[in-house]
């Protein structure tokens, strides 16, 4: 017998076991199972090393008479007031999918490394066998076993030669994957999400029914090593008969059977792989040819035809044990007819005492099989195998040229928009620049008149300073020379660039202009001759005229020998201004 190379065992590992996105198991979870008018709640907690149930609840729903259970608000409104009823107000959930609405196959695949890429092969194989589309399925799977192909019969070998038939043949126990695979339509889990979101709920994973029942089982201990377990669970709407060895689903089946029911239904159309023929059925008692006339004789019919389907496809691993678990009240007659009938032990399956549960919560553990399943499967470190809310995806297929092409677009693009930016930012910068000017610009525009005038006087003030005369001094002089203000005044005075003093006077008298005249010119100034002309103003000054006169670089003035005219006593024009406050 070959041997299997340790790449194909370490790649078999890792499928078996592949890892979940959380780390370690949420410290608590709470599953809710609606089954069939009453809804079951399971809370677990991790302690130490392992999980334990530290709620479980039942109660009625408060469903009115004649309600639509079909419709995700009116069951969604029955949980919320239920678990109001409780006190009780989990903030995320776990629920499961029914073994009637979800399609089992079992595929045979190559070995591979990849979950993605084994789940791409899963999504290929299973489309051809679905009877709704692919596109309207939801699609999960469990590696659970790895298998080799059986050694070629020597009978199969052509008689060219040893040589040629060892190059025809095929490698013997090449390794392949067992898969199972469940697949459900995509409005089954939409009604679910809409019947936790009607109940106010977060519906954190959606698994299968029967897996919790396998999960539940494998924690009672019930087996003893690999045996197969037959677990019956009943419902107040169908019954399941699922086939567990190892934590792991080999066979399930579901019948709508109701405790109601005086004949035996025909049995849903669910099984796990395609029909077999009864094989290896030596351990079953024939089926009378009467009908049935109780519900106990209905299950057991149809746990017998589930038997002999499973022991025609598996048939090295026979049930060693059958367990019957349910809250129908019919529990025990069952028991006894499989007795009757199979040669297998069968007995009533005791979940509060393999569990340990508390005392207060043996009373509702009767049909919680499936939520403390889905509850103990949450908490596991790898999770559950079938989360139909988040089911493992294949690889996504990346065109890579098409790839390439977006990202030199989105790269041209960032170019583009990185240039456009650029250029609005200085465009912005400069026009910023451009209105502080224009702003500065008409302020000086307002300001044009002063700055002419100021650069009149600057200008008159260089011609001073060039001319290298102490014009202040001249006045000074002029001050103390002029004919006193009764006489004369001054209305105006002027100094071109060349030195010319020009003055406009206002006199009482032409006596005293030219008294003026000779004046300036006694005090060493060249004066040119008056022009008098009569003007008289307000004050009785009659006379007007201008004095034109230049003072000679020679001219020497000394402040020492001349004396000021006196201040006329009522000169009040270095007094200082009052203001006066009108007061109201």
């Amino acid at each position: 017998m070959a041997s299997i190379p340790l790449k194909t065992l370490v790649a078999f590992k890792r499928l078996s076991k592949p890892r979940r996105r959380r780390s370690r198991p949420p410290a608590q979870v709470t599953a809710i199972d609606v089954d069939g008018q009453f809804l079951r709640l399971v809370q677990t907690s991790p302690r130490g090393n392992r999980t334990v149930v530290t709620r479980l609840e039942a109660a009625p729903l408060e469903l009115a008479a004649g309600a639509d259970r079909t419709d995700p608000n009116v069951l969604g409104q029955a949980i919320a007031k239920t678990l109001n009823r409780l006190n009780f107000k989990p903030s995320s959930v776990v629920m499961g999918v029914s073994r009637a609405q979800v399609v089992l196959r079992t595929l045979t695949l190559p070995v591979m490394e990849d979950i993605h890429e084994l789940a791409s092969m899963v999504h290929f194989q299973v489309g051809r066998d679905l009877p709704f589309r692919m596109d309207e399925a939801v699609i999960d799977f469990k590696v659970r076993r790895q298998i080799s192909s059986p050694p070629p019969r020597s009978d199969t070998i052509p008689a060219e030669g040893p040589a040629t038939a060892e190059s025809k043949v095929e490698p013997a126990h090449v390794p392949k994957l067992e898969v199972l695979v469940a697949a459900v339509k995509r409005d089954v889990v939409d009604f679910y999400l809409q019947v936790t979101e009607a109940a106010g709920l977060k519906l954190t994973a959606l698994g299968l029914l029967s897996y919790a029942n396998a999960r539940c089982l494998d924690a009672c201990n019930v087996a003893e090593g690999d045996q197969a377990v037959a677990l019956v669970s009943l419902r107040p709407d169908e019954m399941n008969i699922d086939v567990i060895a190892q934590q792991t689903l080999l066979f399930s089946r579901g019948a709508s059977v109701k405790p109601s029911s005086e004949t035996p239904p025909a049995a849903l159309d669910t099984t796990l792989l395609p029909k077999v023929e009864p094989a290896g059925a030596d351990a079953i008692t024939p089926l009378p040819s009467s009908a049935p006339e109780s519900f106990a004789d209905a299950v057991t019919i149809e746990v017998v035809r589930s038997m002999h389907s499973y022991s025609g496809m598996e048939p090295n691993n026979p049930v060693a044990k059958v367990a019957v678990t349910g809250a129908t009240g019919h529990e025990t007659a069952v028991v006894e007819a499989l007795g009757k009938r199979l040669s297998t032990p069968c007995s009533l399956l005791d979940l509060a005492t393999a569990l340990d549960l508390p005392s207060d919560a043996r009373e509702q553990t009767p049909g919680g099989i499936a939520p403390i399943g889905l509850a103990l499967g949450v908490s596991d470190p790898k999770g559950l195998p079938f989360d139909f809310l988040n089911p493992k995806r294949p690889a996504v297929q990346r065109d890579m040229r098409r790839i390439r092409i977006l990202a030199g677009i989105a790269a041209a693009a960032a170019v583009l928009i990185f240039t456009l930016a650029i250029r609005t930012f200085l465009i912005n910068r400069h026009e910023n620049i451009r209105t502080e000017l224009a702003a500065e610009l008409a302020e000086a525009e307002k300001k044009s008149p002063l700055y002419r005038q100021m650069t009149r006087q600057a200008t008159v003030h260089d011609g001073w300073v060039k001319g290298g005369r102490d014009w202040l001094k001249q006045f000074a002089y002029l001050s103390a020379i002029l004919p006193s203000s009764e006489e004369i005044y001054v209305t105006s005075l002027a100094i071109s660039g060349a030195g010319t003093i020009r003055l406009n006077v206002q006199a009482r008298s032409g006596e005293t202009l030219a008294k003026l005249e000779k004046q300036l010119s006694a005090a060493g100034y060249d004066v040119k001759p008056l022009a008098i002309t009569p003007g008289a103003d307000r004050h009785g000054y009659e006379f007007r005229s201008s004095v034109e006169f230049t003072s000679p670089e020679k001219m020497k003035i000394d402040l020492s020998k001349v004396k000021t005219p006196p201040r006329l006593a009522d000169d009040g024009s270095l007094d200082p201004v009052v203001r006066r406050e009108t007061s109201r």
